[in-house]
């Protein structure tokens, strides 16, 4: 039975992103806040601030209640921070729950009640001329007049900005950094930024994280502190008047704005909403790989829980589930059966006609490919492709990747090319694109198409020596690909390895298994003349320092066992020691490699978990498959984490790391250059 007291307990204690809902709901029902104080341990004067908006809200529904929309009630409200979209709620909000309730047809006009509300209010806004200004951040604090061009919105009759009528272009940042969508972006932003300066055009950045670049104070001309939504961009765009929005640059936040900002008279630069929509949208997507003949995994969009269980069943599982516009693969998962898939729908996701869920046919053990491109609209140029070291089913934003795709064969890599420049000239792209496909079988599946930049952006520009943000703006503003004498995949004579930083040791708990959703918080760069090397300087420069000689422990799933013998030969060949539980080592003795056999967790002591604890073990290799394997070894994998010792959990990232240690010990020495020696040595 749903104890109201309970649940509200439960959300108040627990330090999540949606507990401010949890304070909210309290408040409404009449709990004090030394009450809420107890159990959130948040200091008083910020409740007492929630709670004078929790009344306010009160009051202005029973002012629109008895007296409509007037300028004074929606003045109030907008100079407490009350956005258009909280308006419009707050007007009908007994008619749009009694919608939601009624299921996804209810739910549907929900939708379209709430966005008709909310530019009700907005239209009202306009009508009274209840707009804001924009007031100047007092960076010198009160000592010295302030002219940094930092603004931020108020209700209060004033605005500071200067407007030029110089030709002006506005970028859309990715606002507040999290994990799925970091710094990658705001590299981006930046230089966009900085290629509109060499075009002698007014730049104008939106973002609400001081803590970037991009709002750093050189690098726009104008930078706006408010948060990425239609109303905050409006207000800017209507005062500024720029000749356009780039909204390419900032990942998913602002693509997800495009086609609103549009249909409101906005300019949008660059690749075009429709083109975007035909990308994003799954149904519209899955008509222009079809057109081009191309190969995708089978799927299906589900609006309820019964869509995705038919689906799922139709394909057959193993399935790739997440929910639609997903952020950094949040809330993705492989799952291999219909328990989990139900447990997926009812804790993970909320279902709806507005959050649909994708549901695709997992390629399990296929290799993955990045490609981040530029097109004008009659050209493609292809910046690189990148092989990513793990297989797919690993968000792309945690897989380490190579610059050139090593082991990859010509004619698939051609494929690839050819694949590439069909998806950006069918989808009209101006600007950046990024293609992820998967190689099954050298079969090349098409698995998902982003008409922006993507998190690779940086790393392709600094192994390549290729500025693809600046150029990729220039191409928005009419610029050609052949003004900048690019050549299609000039292979450098060197090899660049992007290896990502995890924080498991920031999150006790956290299961260091790589998912295809994403869990690091950075990137770093290895580079060298040959493979070995730049991998070791890249896990080096990630904060795992591979060993040059040791115990190194191994559990393998079936599969593995057959992949990884010739690399258990090589560590024992370099006097490493490898130990491993029973099934691992007797299949490793039947294949003549030395081992030792340790107890597992429940067969005795000592064990795996005292070896790791008494600094006996400096490596683990782990590799899970399916479902209960992955639970069995977590203990392990939590022990590694919290001794600091390096652990590895797919086969392809044990070969990898084992030709970084055969390097190393083989030739104890890391070589050094500054990176413009590096791309001296590019052939042009």
């Amino acid at each position: 039975l749903f104890n109201q007291r309970d649940f509200i307990e439960t959300g108040l204690r627990n330090a999540r992103e949606d507990r401010i809902f949890y304070i909210k709901l309290a408040m409404k029902l009449g709990w004090s806040v030394d009450r809420v104080h107890d159990l959130t341990l948040i200091d008083p004067w910020f409740l007492y601030q929630i709670e004078e908006l929790v009344e306010a809200e009160s009051r202005f529904v029973e002012d629109v209640r008895l007296s409509g929309l007037t300028v004074n009630n929606v003045f109030k409200m907008k100079k407490l921070g009350f956005s258009d979209r909280q308006l419009a709620y707050l007007i009908d909000s007994e008619l749009l729950t009694r919608l939601y309730d009624k299921g996804p047809d209810g739910q549907r006009d929900y939708v379209k009640t709430l966005k008709s509300r909310e530019s009700a209010v907005r239209a009202f806004r306009n009508s009274n001329s209840i707009k804001p200004g924009f007031r100047l951040v007092d960076t010198c604090a009160g000592e010295f007049e302030a002219y940094t061009p930092y603004y931020y919105s108020a209700y209060d009759n004033d605005n500071e900005v200067k407007v030029t009528d110089k030709r002006k272009v506005m970028i859309l940042g990715g606002g507040p950094n999290r994990i799925g969508q970091g710094i990658e972006f705001d590299y981006c932003c930046c230089h966009a930024s900085y290629a509109l300066k060499e075009l002698g055009i007014e730049s104008i950045m939106v973002n609400s994280n001081p803590e970037t670049v991009s709002t750093d104070y050189d690098t726009s001309d104008k930078l706006y502190f408010e948060p990425l939504t239609l109303e905050d961009i409006l207000h800017i765009y209507e005062t500024e008047k720029p000749e356009g929005i780039i909204v390419q640059f900032g990942g998913q936040t602002p693509l997800r704005l495009a086609k609103q900002l549009e249909e409101n008279g906005v300019r949008i630069l660059g690749t075009s909403t429709e083109s975007i929509d035909r990308a994003e949208d799954r149904e519209k997507f899955s008509e222009v790989v079809s057109k081009l003949n191309l190969n995708q995994p089978q799927n299906g969009m589900a609006f309820c829980e019964s869509d995705a269980l038919k689906i799922a069943t139709e394909i057959g599982y193993p399935v790739l589930a997440r929910p639609s516009y997903v952020l950094g693969g949040r809330a993705m998962a492989i799952i291999y059966d219909e328990e989990s898939l139900m447990e997926y729908i009812t804790t993970a996701v909320d279902i709806s006609p507005e959050h649909p869920v994708l549901v695709d046919k997992f390629l399990e053990d296929a290799l993955e490919v990045d490609v981040d491109a530029l097109c004008d609209g009659e050209q493609v140029y292809i910046g690189a492709i990148m092989r990513h070291i793990e297989q797919a089913g690993v968000h792309s934003g945690d897989s380490s990747c190579i610059i050139p795709p090593i082991g990859i064969k010509e004619e698939v890599l051609k494929e690839i090319e050819k694949q590439t420049k069909a998806l950006a000239m069918e989808l009209n792209v101006r600007g950046l694109i990024n293609i992820q496909f998967a190689l099954k079988n050298d079969v090349v599946f098409v698995l998902e198409v982003n008409p922006r930049a993507s998190r690779t952006v940086p790393f392709v520009s600094k192994a390549k020596g290729i500025p693809l943000a600046k150029i990729a703006l220039k191409l928005m503003l009419g610029h050609k690909l052949t003004e900048f004498g690019l050549k299609d995949r000039i292979e450098a004579p060197y090899v660049c390895v992007k290896e990502a930083v995890l924080p498991f040791n920031k999150f006790p708990g956290v299961d260091t298994i790589l998912t295809p959703e994403m869990k690091s918080t950075g990137e770093v760069m290895g580079i060298a003349k040959d493979f070995g090397e730049a991998f070791y300087k890249s896990t080096l420069a990630a904060g795992d320092r591979l060993p040059m000689k040791g115990n190194i422990f191994v559990s393998f799933n079936d599969r593995s066992k057959d992949e990884l013998n010739e690399e258990m030969r090589k560590l024992t060949s370099l006097g490493f020691k490898i130990i491993a539980t029973s099934g691992t080592a007797r299949y490793l003795k039947e294949n003549n490699v030395e081992c030792i056999e340790v107890f597992k967790v429940h067969e005795g002591r000592p064990n795996v978990l005292d070896m790791v604890k008494n600094g006996d073990i400096h490596l683990i290799f782990n590799t899970p498959r399916g479902k209960i394997p992955k639970t069995d070894s977590n203990s392990i994998r939590q022990v590694a984490v919290r001794h600091k010792i390096p652990i590895i959990t797919t086969g392809a990232a044990i070969k990898a790391a084992v030709t970084g240690i055969e390097r190393m010990v083989k030739n104890n020495n890391i070589s050094v250059m500054s990176i413009q020696e590096y791309h001296k040595e590019v052939k042009r």
